[in-house]
């Protein structure tokens, strides 16, 4: 039998034209190169390899930059989005727009595989949570994902506190991707966590014992307060709030109040930081011995009232004691005194390396002077004793 090769060739040939016509054929939602043909004032047509040219409508330009559109020209090479492969006109439609729409969504899926935080602007809300533009996709932010919006907050403080945040910018992490369904879903807890997290491990790393840093209280505790030093917290123990006592860090600090700190300590492996106020104010037993003499005569405010005697405030961050043998020469119980009474004592002792000031009360109004010189021993040993048993007892609360 006789071939006819010359026809088979013609077959293979027009095989190959179809495979390669069905294999150009667009399809909704494709990302296709095509030439620029013809720049009109109401549209674009490109040629993508199609049986005839596409056309990027002038609704779908509009929504772009107008300094990108006047920059495009005949034979510039574009990358097109394909809208519809056949509208009603017949028209291969086409969209430049659509493009970034979905650079966007392929960007989202990327920050959402390396947890990347980004800063994206509030443009909405409903009653689930905050509605925020990411590039050209819309997102979506839970209100449980919201830091300032808490679950005892009701729904009508939820609706006020979202449309405060109406135009402002927030941290966000990507949460969850569904191009299909078109779902972008954002935290902005997330971020804040990832956040502080960096920003924790730079400040563990970067910061030495005896910086000077700005910090804003962000906690009070009975033991202390928590001040944020801009991603991570530090500790400053109410021993280290100020020079004088303190009962409460409320005393000396306010939450949100922003302060300077002394950076005591930095633990890399606890991941602790410990700070100081009073390391920052002048110390004032550094020159105790400048303002006070033994015998002299001065003011007081009684601060806190024990069974050996009465502590009494002269200075701010300089208290003494009045052991209960120098309040009266009968030894009158220091029940006999309140908090808050102004008190004129007698300097009997000085020890500005172990800060310790001896007071009498018993000796103001020249009691006892003729036993002053064999008292005044017996009264030192005293009042160290009881310093050092309200230290302790400090210790144990």
């Amino acid at each position: 039998m006789t071939v006819d090769t010359e026809s088979m060739d013609a077959v293979q040939d027009w095989t190959t034209l179809l495979a390669e016509y069905d294999y150009q054929r667009p399809e909704r939602g494709q990302l296709r190169e095509g030439i620029v043909m013809r720049v009109e004032d109401s549209q674009i047509l490109v040629d993508i390899g199609a049986k005839h040219e596409g056309v990027i409508p002038n609704q779908d330009l509009r929504r772009l930059p107008p300094e990108m559109v006047s920059g495009i020209k005949n034979g510039d090479t574009l990358q097109v989005y394909v809208m519809e492969p056949e509208s009603k006109e017949g028209e291969l439609v086409l969209s430049l727009n659509m493009v970034q729409v979905e650079r966007d969504w392929q960007e989202a899926q990327t920050m959402l595989e390396n947890g990347q935080i980004i800063e994206a602007g509030v443009v909405g809300f409903n009653k689930g949570g905050l509605l925020v533009q990411v590039g050209r996709v819309r997102g979506f932010v839970p209100a449980s994902q919201v830091v300032n919006l808490h679950s005892r907050t009701g729904t009508e403080g939820q609706q006020s506190a979202m449309t405060k945040m109406v135009g402002q910018n927030i941290p966000l992490k990507v949460i969850e991707v569904d191009r299909d369904r078109n779902r972008l879903v954002l935290s902005e807890r997330a971020a804040m966590q990832r956040w502080r997290q960096s920003q924790k491990e730079r400040l563990l790393e970067t910061l030495e014992p005896g910086a000077v840093v700005t910090g804003r209280v962000n906690q009070l505790t009975p033991f202390g307060a928590f001040i944020d030093l801009g991603g991570a917290d530090g500790l400053a123990h109410i021993s280290e709030l100020s020079w004088q006592r303190v009962n409460h860090p409320r005393e000396v600090l306010q939450p949100g109040q922003e302060v300077q700190v002394y950076v005591l300590e930095v633990d890399r492996d606890r991941e602790r930081i410990g700070l100081s106020l009073r390391r920052l104010q002048p110390d004032p037993w550094a020159t105790i011995d400048q303002r006070y003499d033994l015998g002299q005569l001065i003011v007081g405010e009684v601060t806190n009232i024990a069974p050996f005697g009465v502590f009494v405030r002269v200075e701010e961050g300089v208290e003494g004691l009045i052991h209960a043998s120098e309040l009266t020469e009968n030894g009158q119980s220091p029940d006999s005194l309140q908090q808050g009474q102004q008190v004129q004592v007698k300097v009997i002792s000085l020890d500005r390396q172990r800060q310790r000031l001896g007071l009498s009360l018993r000796r103001v109004d020249g009691e006892g002077e003729a036993a002053e010189a064999a008292a005044a021993p017996v009264a030192e040993v005293a009042e160290v004793a009881a310093t050092e048993a309200t230290s302790e007892e400090e210790v144990g609360a």
